[in-house]
């Protein structure tokens, strides 16, 4: 079969057939007596094998050699294959999320879109003090922050800032960054609840803590979504915020972090604050008796109980103190006597 014949049945053109020839890929058997290339049927079903090897990825070079290498086994290259297309999937990913980023930002000219580029560079440098910088400067547009930039800086899009959040590791950074996800407006609280879910534990915590500095009704709802979540770090850091904005649904996690020793004396704190009204702190008194009551609630954990019921104003919870002061508990005894005092002095 002539060149023009294989060119037309096998879809490789003909000057694509001369390369594979001058690179040894595939030579023609035989010629015809005017001296054109002759391709016998071995040669076809190689030049599809060719095709099919170029299909996957590989180079010519690696073609050739995996077709003249008698010992060549296709494993090796396949898994080479299957990394090196993860690895362009992941640079074209993050490619496309920059480019989405900027997109985001509604830059007016090349100017506001470098700015753009430059602040997202900033936010993913080694250098903790460049980061922290980045994320003043897109809390505070304009500020000396921004080191020099103009008065209306575009902003950073909000997705760029909640995936520098959710990857902080740096105290000072991440406070920074809070500020900036506070001061973004809409779609923060969303994206934030979508990292309450992640599989790592200290995506979970810094996405709940993010989510407890945002104002507003769709943040407060994925707080009180969380007092549900598994992790016990989310619980408490979503019952703290609550109980900061004066949410009675934290009552519960807030008795638990109390008798479990978490964050035992800020819970404490956050309980004293709900319980500004008597029917609050009633709840809250009846939910310490619940504790106090239950079988599993060990000596510590009663005693940080008792403690805690130091906060709490009303007939409820006195009278709960003096039947705590004759506990058979003598620890538990003591600290209840002593807090009556405290309230009698007090008046």
């Amino acid at each position: 079969m002539l060149i023009g014949e294989v060119a037309r049945r096998s879809g490789v053109s003909a000057r694509m057939l001369r390369h594979y020839e001058s690179l040894g890929l595939v030579r023609p058997s035989g010629r015809t007596g005017s001296g054109y290339r002759e391709y016998s049927e071995e040669d076809i079903r190689r030049i599809f094998h060719i095709e099919s090897l170029r299909a996957l990825g590989l180079s010519l070079r690696e073609v050739k050699r995996a077709l003249d290498d008698a010992g060549f086994t296709p494993f090796a290259l396949v898994d080479d294959l299957i990394r090196r297309t993860r690895e362009r999937i992941a640079a074209e990913t993050e490619l496309l999320t920059r480019l989405r980023r900027i997109h985001a930002a509604d830059p007016a000219g090349w100017e506001d879109a470098l700015q753009v580029v430059t602040l997202l560079q900033a936010l993913g440098s080694k250098s903790a003090d460049t980061r922290q910088r980045a994320a003043l400067a897109s809390a505070f547009p304009g500020s000396s922050a921004s080191s020099g930039s103009s008065a209306d800086e575009v902003p950073v899009p909000v997705e760029a800032l909640v995936e520098a959040a959710l990857g902080e590791s740096d105290p000072h950074v991440a406070g920074a960054l809070r500020w900036a996800l506070a001061r973004s407006g809409d779609g923060a609280p969303a994206l934030l609840a979508e990292g309450i879910g992640s599989p790592g534990a200290a995506v979970r915590e810094r996405a709940v803590r993010s989510l407890a500095v945002l104002p507003g009704g769709e943040a407060a709802g994925h707080l009180r979504d969380a007092l549900a979540h598994p992790d016990a770090v989310v619980r408490g850091q979503a019952a703290l915020a609550l109980g900061a904005r004066g949410e009675r649904d934290a009552v519960p996690t807030l008795v638990d972090m109390v008798a479990e020793g978490r964050n035992d004396t800020d819970a404490a704190d956050a309980l004293s604050v709900l319980a500004g009204d008597t029917a609050t702190a009633d709840r809250i008194t009846a939910r310490f008796v619940e504790r106090l009551a239950q079988d599993t609630t060990e000596a510590p954990a009663r005693g940080r109980l008792t403690q805690a019921l130091a906060g709490i104003p009303g007939t409820q919870a006195y009278r709960t103190l003096v039947e705590l002061s004759r506990d058979a508990d003598r620890a538990v005894a003591l600290t209840a006597t002593y807090l009556l005092r405290l309230r009698d002095v007090q008046g």
